[in-house]
């Protein structure tokens, strides 16, 4: 009797276990229907694997139209050697890997040459001010413009836009067998605009070192992604930017300062910004007139965000780790409504790779990733943020959520000769996908950057004034 009442007992209890688990899982069952069935009631418009919103902003409408690409990857040349058959196939070739061989046979495809050259002059004349990513962009005296890993200033004194950005017309070269491709400092070159689309040269306002080898500005070392902010208090104009050797171990940030927009701007001094390693970097001036900095650090594993002091000339000591362990560079922040957004790259050098949007409801954090805002062009395009990587997001007034994506697209075997893919990036529509280090959906609107190969900002866009 006693065997059987135990045996009882234990069909008791695992009946117990079983309805129990029964239980867990029909809930987790639950969980994941809800989910599912928010993600569908949030879309709006399907086409093939992309998601669309339709802005009901009338200016934002014509921005927002999705362009595809059907870029065919040329086949591979045959090999005549008898032994070529018996090799192991390696894996066939894709658009980025195109795209990094100068001798590929759709090279004209990422790098238009001078005969479709973007010429403002004409343009005006003919009135279109459209922009043509990836062709090359001409300043009002029939140059290549040279602001590479630029940022842009709004001066409000003047209703001008400043373009700085790196001036890259030298010879690319590599510094030792191992290293990276680059270009000897010539220093930061300035353009100013007041319609965003012709652009006048201003010179070389940080003017590289020639002689003084032991000085940061020094032709052999790196100077990459200045960013220029006024400060009202002081009356001056200063630049951050990444100031590096040659091998990139001295990861530091820069800054100098002028009395003017155009320069010249003087240099003060580099540092480790709270003692950190500092590489790609960005500056972000908040409504309240706080300008925080924020860079790739801990060999680019990390973030690191925080507030600069009242004259802008340094940091303060509060900093915040954001994105640990995610490894994105290249920051390009903005605000819309209250929340901060951010668009980062992944690190793989000189070859694009996917952007990534990412959220705030405070600056410093926490900052959730949104995942992918590219739309249109091809699956590739989108995973290469269209061959580009992300520099700066410049805010377009009047025309509510609406901003244009500035972005580098490389060309590591000629660096002066890389491209600008400027693209209309807008903030609006429920979110499409859950958050990607979270359970659940964000609270905000979707970042979408759409791929256009010819477009206009709306013709009743002005410079405000």
């Amino acid at each position: 009797m006693a065997i059987s009442g135990t045996g009882n007992l234990h069909r008791a209890l695992s009946g117990y276990r079983c309805s129990r688990s029964a239980m867990v899982w029909s809930l987790v069952g639950l969980l994941l229907m809800l989910q599912l069935y928010s993600l569908a009631s949030r879309r709006n418009v399907v086409r093939g694997d992309i998601q669309l919103h339709v802005s009901l902003h009338p200016l934002v409408r014509e921005l927002e139209q999705v362009e595809e690409e059907n870029i065919q990857v040329p086949p591979p040349k045959k090999k005549k050697s008898p032994h070529a058959a018996k090799r192991r196939r390696k894996r066939s070739a894709n658009l980025i890997d195109e795209f990094l061989n100068e001798n590929s046979l759709i090279r004209h495809v990422f790098f238009p040459d001078m005969k479709s050259a973007v010429d403002p002059v004409k343009g005006v004349e003919n009135g279109s001010h459209h922009y043509y990513p990836g062709k090359i962009w001409l300043d009002t005296e029939g140059n290549p413009i040279q602001a590479h890993g630029g940022g842009m200033l709004y001066d409000e004194r003047s209703n001008t836009y400043y373009w700085y950005g790196e001036y890259k017309d030298g010879p690319t070269y590599r510094a030792h067998k191992r290293g990276a491709a680059r270009v000897d400092v010539i220093g930061v070159g300035c353009y100013s605009s007041k319609d965003l689309w012709t652009w006048k040269n201003q010179g070389i306002v940080l003017a590289a070192e020639q002689t003084n080898e032991t000085h940061d500005l020094h032709k052999s070392n790196v100077l990459e992604r200045p960013k220029v902010v006024f400060n009202e208090k002081t009356g001056k104009y200063v630049m951050w930017m990444h100031i590096d050797d040659a091998n990139y171990t001295k990861a530091s940030v820069g800054i100098a300062i002028s009395d003017y927009p155009t320069g010249p701007f003087e240099y003060l001094r580099s540092q480790r910004p709270h003692g950190f390693d500092s590489r790609d970097m960005t500056i972000f001036k908040d409504d309240d007139g706080v300008v925080y900095l924020i860079y790739s650090s801990q060999d680019n594993s990390e973030l690191h965000i925080g507030p600069l002091t009242g004259d802008y000339l340094d940091v303060q000591p509060d900093m915040r780790r954001i994105l640990i362990g995610q490894h994105r560079e290249a920051p390009a922040l903005f605000k819309y409504q209250g929340t901060y957004y951010m668009i980062t790259s992944g690190c793989t050098g000189w070859a694009p790779n996917e952007a990534l949007a990412h959220a705030a409801e405070s600056i410093m954090g926490p900052w959730e990733t949104m995942g992918n805002p590219c739309i249109g062009g091809n699956k590739m395009f989108r995973l290469a943020t269209f061959f580009a990587q992300s520099t700066f997001v410049v805010p377009l007034p009047g025309i509510p959520g609406s901003y244009i994506f500035m972005a580098d697209r490389w060309n590591p075997a000629e660096l002066r000769n890389s491209r600008y893919v400027w693209l209309p990036l807008i903030v609006g529509g429920p979110p499409d996908r859950p958050l990607e280090y979270n359970f659940g959906f964000p609270p905000w609107p979707r970042v979408s950057i759409y791929w256009h190969k010819k477009w206009r900002l709306p013709s009743s866009w002005k410079v405000s004034k």
